[in-house]
């Protein structure tokens, strides 16, 4: 039986941003149990070099909106960073879901070989739109997304393996 470009995006993409809500949820309750101000956790680090907590959120909702917008030959929409708290986060998980849900079957289905363009730093990566999601964009957005969960476990917010892969939610 074979997948389909859109059972292989969609679902796994809102799948993972749920998730990501999720994590944040308890990470923002250990902080509030703890008697610290959450919002310290948005500029958790887990070392010097890498982004904090606020910026991997931001990453895994834009890469995913992206690639379900690139997916379906439209130009993706841009969300702004200006999150600060952790309720701007899921405001923001939760536009990229509703943005990601907004693409049916019909207009990702197919887009294997479509010539797919990502801007980077580097400069511009060309890739098919079956390459472009399997080998680029759930790669880096898992990267997120477990970067973020590994912030916040090593805060010490009570999270677990369920926490991450979805815990019986669904």
């Amino acid at each position: 039986m074979a997948i389909s470009m859109y059972q292989a995006s969609v679902p796994v993409l809102v799948r993972a941003l749920e998730n990501l809500r999720h994590v944040l949820q308890k990470g923002e309750a250990f902080a509030a149990d703890r008697g610290f101000e959450p919002g310290i956790l948005l500029q958790t680090r887990l070392v010097p070099d890498m982004l904090p907590l606020v910026r991997q959120v931001q990453l895994a909702a834009d890469m995913s909106a992206r690639c379900a917008a690139r997916l379906a030959g439209e130009a993706p929409r841009a969300f702004a960073d200006e999150e600060t708290t952790f309720a701007e986060l899921y405001a923001r998980l939760d536009a990229a879901i509703g943005y990601i849900e907004g693409f049916d079957a019909g207009r990702i289905d197919g887009s294997e070989a479509r010539e797919i363009v990502v801007p980077l730093r580097s400069g511009e990566r060309r890739f098919d739109g079956q390459s472009y999601l399997l080998q680029f964009t759930l790669p880096n957005v898992f990267f997120h997304v477990t970067t973020a969960y590994d912030i916040l476990r090593q805060a010490g917010a009570p999270l677990g393996k369920a926490d991450y892969i979805g815990g019986g939610r669904g």
